[in-house]
């Protein structure tokens, strides 16, 4: 057994420990073979060198993270401790890494390996291609990771799109304004945000523009920074359509790119540019590619046989 001991400086005690050591005890519950002593301005950590080590250098995070932010959410201690445990000593849970938390308070998850690879990947790399099929947690996962990142205040907007190929060809026979007209090709979007944002606050996000859903169309002529910009259904998207969108990225902006290249809607199927953006970037630093499969999908298990068998009939 090592003892461990760490300064909280700079910052108030208070703050970092929780009202009556809420915090401590958070950290306390995720590392049940440690003991864990918080007194003035240190923290004692005791037990095996290999989780004391550990849970040191996941606690020097969460200072660094007070520090500039003033403030220690909940789902920051949760991420910052729990990813590290799950990627690095996957026996504790192995079936489970906490992204954020929902509207109603309960954990969003990435459940399978393919998910949890996308979180580890998000951290280490600004540019995420993602492709699978249908229900495998493509774009969910992507815009919790998105939430998440907002209420870090590591970035200071979300920015979803799609490319709207059917409205494109038959827009003006819909009713409505151009937002009336394109909502319901952005709805799977506005779904999943409702899922993990309060609906008052998501209102409130959506009129300041701090959250924005438009059509890819929309994204031309601007820089996206301090972002958080998710480009879904990529395989509607011509070449020159992702390029564009790709050389929007600011300096201070995390993209996600997901597709299912076995649902093309456009009228040639070999005019999708994402397979050729994915060859194209495969070998640049930063950039990094994904590929889902059915064993990723979590929706009713019919779904898997379903899209094994059309896999299957191809």
């Amino acid at each position: 057994m090592i003892e461990k001991n760490i300064l909280i400086e700079n910052i108030d005690p208070l703050i970092f420990f929780g009202v009556n050591n809420h915090n401590i005890n958070k950290i306390t519950k995720l590392y049940p073979n440690l003991k864990i002593v918080a007194r003035g301005n240190e923290i004692k950590i005791f037990g095996s060198q290999s989780e004391t080590e550990l849970l040191s250098e996941k606690i020097y995070e969460l200072i660094n993270y007070c520090t500039k932010y003033n403030q220690l959410p909940e789902e920051v201690i949760d991420y910052t401790l729990q990813s590290e445990i799950n990627f690095n000593n996957e026996q504790n849970n192995p079936n489970e890494v906490i992204i954020t938390f929902s509207s109603n308070g309960k954990p969003i998850k990435a459940f399978t390996p393919n998910q949890k690879l996308l979180v580890e990947q998000s951290i280490k790399n600004d540019l995420i291609f993602i492709v699978g099929p249908a229900g495998s947690g493509k774009t969910y996962t992507a815009i919790a990771l998105a939430v998440r990142a907002l209420k870090n205040r590591e970035v200071k907007r979300i920015i979803l799109s799609r490319p709207a190929v059917e409205a494109g060809e038959n827009l003006g026979y819909l009713p409505g304004d151009l937002k009336e007209k394109l909502d319901p090709y952005l709805q799977p979007l506005y779904d999943a945000l409702r899922d993990m944002i309060p609906v008052k606050k998501l209102k409130e996000y959506l009129d300041e523009n701090i959250v924005e859903i438009a059509p890819l169309a929309f994204m031309r002529g601007r820089t996206l920074d301090n972002a958080f910009v998710i480009l879904d259904e990529a395989q509607n998207a011509t070449s020159p359509q992702i390029k564009m969108f790709l050389t929007r990225m600011g300096r201070s902006a995390k993209f996600i790119v997901t597709g299912d290249l076995t649902q093309v809607d456009l009228p040639r199927k070999n005019d999708s540019g994402l397979t050729n953006a994915i060859e194209i970037l495969q070998n640049i630093e930063g950039i990094s590619t994904i590929v889902f499969d059915e064993r990723d999908i979590l929706r009713h298990k019919l779904v898997k046989s379903i899209v094994k068998a059309y896999e299957n009939n191809n």
